[in-house]
């Protein structure tokens, strides 16, 4: 590893796993893929499925940078989350919005918390190879678009009325969007978030499942995405922490250099990524995504098995 990966293949990996792993395309899916079918060194040295897998380590410590631009991005709605948390153990209540939204968090992370701990290596080792890759981003894309057909007749649990979010926040820290996400039944908060699970599987998106999730619970696309962005924090913030000793160890040797600047690469390209579907899913839906993905995941599958 220490020898094949130069400074601008850092650069390339760190910003497009940065863009694909908050656009609902599969950022493990492409980083599959993608090595796979340019071929030669690149398939044999960006191999995500060996036992042992420098790459591997590479860029799910990216994920660290991916979770500080989201962090950066939404920091006074973790403020205010972090503060309803606190508030609700020290009075042992749940009542306000922040309250209720930081449970709905807590709760809704440990699912994939514990199946991420137990299947991560199990389902990666097995699946984490081109052909499976292929295969799930196409269900990955009919998945997205089912979710669109869904959501067309699912009447809407919290109200949607509300400012977009780019309406600043109220009195509690939260935005309008966040407020209208805490009046989630916990059950169903718990269901969105679990649904993360799926995104173990190369080439589904865990943005992507987890809007789709939200959707067919009721929430419009802006709160959707929002939601999906938030229980995204912490599990990717996690899972990059958990291989950052490997890259501090045989793993990552004589590559340190690189991953500072791939790191560097993917928190701008996280932070870009995440402006900018904040906005595009105030009017738009996940249908060009869906498309994307049952394109790509096709023609992949047809190029791999000629």
């Amino acid at each position: 590893m220490s020898s094949h990966l130069s400074y601008v293949e850092a650069v390339v990996v760190g910003a497009f796993q940065g863009v694909t792993e908050l656009f609902p395309v599969s950022s493990l899916g492409h980083s599959v893929l993608i090595p796979a079918l340019i071929g030669g060194r690149w398939a044999h040295d960006l191999n995500v499925s060996a036992p042992e897998s420098p790459y591997l380590a590479f860029i799910v410590g990216l994920h660290v940078a991916t979770a500080a631009a989201l962090l950066v991005f939404f920091w006074r709605d973790w403020l205010a989350i972090i503060g309803g948390f606190i508030t609700s153990v020290r009075h042992r209540r749940v009542s306000t919005p922040a309250e209720r939204l930081a449970w709905l968090m807590v709760l809704a992370t440990i699912p994939v918390g514990i199946a991420g701990l137990a299947l991560e290596h199990a389902f990666r080792t097995t699946l984490g190879r081109p052909v499976p890759a292929a295969a799930f981003l196409a269900i990955n894309g009919v998945v997205l678009y089912a979710g669109e057909r869904l959501r067309r007749r699912t009447p809407a649990v919290v109200n949607s009325s509300a400012p977009a979010h780019s309406a600043p926040p109220v009195k509690s820290g939260l935005t309008p969007s966040d407020e209208r996400i805490a009046e989630l039944p916990m059950g169903q908060g718990v269901l969105i978030g679990t649904a993360q699970i799926l995104a173990l599987l190369p080439g589904i998106s865990r943005s992507g499942i987890t809007m789709v999730a939200g959707l067919w619970r009721g929430l419009n696309h802006e709160e959707a995405a929002r939601f999906s962005f938030l229980l995204a924090t912490p599990v990717i913030l996690a899972a990059g922490m958990l291989k950052i000793p490997d890259l501090f160890g045989p793993l990552g040797e004589g590559i340190h250099g690189q991953v500072l600047a791939g790191s560097v690469a993917s928190f701008v390209a996280a932070y870009l990524a995440v402006r900018y579907l904040t906005r595009y899913f105030e009017t738009r839906t996940l249908t060009p995504f869906a498309i994307y993905c049952t394109v790509v995941g096709i023609g992949s599958l047809i190029w791999l098995l000629r």
